[in-house]
């Protein structure tokens, strides 16, 4: 088949002027447009910009570092809004081919930046009748080699939900929008993080009422013993975020048969609010019957989260504690002179 001039389409004539600086100007109307675009524009960038670390770090075998990426590419994209440029992201093909034609550093970058700029200006006419088919074969090429075959064959076998998430990224970003297919993605990729840690972390929260437990030395498992179930041990392990709610509040039906709670912080660095009014309501619960409530092990960050709820109000300073052990020799004691009443 023979093919005229005229039908291949070429990259066209390319400006060689530098461009002049342009001010923007702002619109009040036009406000929540720009502001969506930019915050979709900002995701998407950064996301790009990040796998290009990601995949660069795995070729190198170095780290790179993501908040200077980041920053740069910031940077970057404001001075190019300027001059009127559109937004740009991690150059994920441009750096694959650098580090294949043996680049180490980042001023691999700035020389390809400066060989561009030098062609264009130089030989932008030879550079207009390449056909775009030419540079559709060089992406084309580049694209397969970025891709992790190996990962491919093998991600159904490591995780299947990955699998179908990695597959339906894909099939959006083909078919549908790249930015559709991203946020889609990243959502239900988080909802899965939160549902796993939320399934192991559920078995750090758990009520103990008999000195069996391991976790305890054998002088807490002495005073628990002797108290005959009236000590209840809330203990709370791990960080405390929202997903964790719901397993504080399903604990609660083992909450009735006591004479004295006591909440252990010990294994917690932070706690979320929903988690923080969870712990409330049960506290309340107790008091409202009568029952002292003990606190043990709160670190500053918890301490601040229970001080801001107005719970530490409820709760009196001599019934807070840093150890479990005289925490429990006080609820014990505590249990002794009621029973001599």
């Amino acid at each position: 088949v023979l093919v005229l001039d005229d039908q291949i389409r070429v990259i066209g004539e390319i400006p060689t002027k530098l461009p002049s600086i342009n001010m923007p100007t702002f619109d009040w109307d036009h406000w929540q447009t720009i502001l969506v675009n930019a915050l979709v524009l900002a995701m998407l960038g950064s996301i790009d910009a990040l796998l290009t670390s990601v995949i660069a770090d795995s070729l190198t075998r170095e780290e790179s570092n993501a908040n200077k990426e980041l920053i740069g590419q910031g940077i970057g994209n404001i001075a190019s809004g300027l001059f009127g440029g559109l937004p740009g992201a991690g150059a994920t093909m441009g750096t694959v081919v650098n580090i294949q034609a043996g680049a180490q550093t980042a001023l691999s970058g700035m020389i390809r930046v400066l060989i561009l700029v030098l062609v264009i200006i130089g030989i932008a006419d030879l550079i207009a009748a390449i056909p775009i088919a030419v540079l559709s074969g060089i992406a084309l090429s580049v694209g397969l080699n970025i891709i992790d075959w190996s990962f491919l064959r093998r991600v159904h076998h490591v995780s299947p939900k990955s699998a179908v998430i990695l597959y339906g990224v894909i099939g959006l970003t083909v078919f549908v929008d790249l930015i559709i297919a991203v946020s889609i993605g990243v959502f239900v990729a988080n909802l899965l993080t939160i549902d796993r840690l939320t399934k192991i972390q559920s078995d750090g929260v758990k009520a103990i009422r008999d000195g069996d437990e391991k976790e305890l030395t054998r002088g807490e498992q002495t005073i628990l013993n002797d108290a005959n179930g009236k000590i209840l041990i809330f203990s709370l392990g791990g960080p405390l975020f929202f997903g964790l709610a719901k397993a504080i509040s399903r604990q609660r039906t083992v909450l009735s048969d006591h004479q004295v709670l006591v909440m252990d912080f010990t294994d917690v660095p932070v706690i979320g609010v929903s988690s923080s009014l969870a712990i409330e309501q049960m506290v309340y619960d107790d008091l409202a019957t009568g029952k002292p409530v003990y606190f043990v092990g709160m670190v500053d960050s918890v301490r601040e989260r229970m001080g801001r709820l107005g719970l530490l109000e409820n709760i009196p300073v001599d019934r807070i504690y840093t150890e479990r052990r005289a925490c429990l020799e006080s609820a014990s004691a505590y249990l002794k002179q009621k029973v001599n009443l």
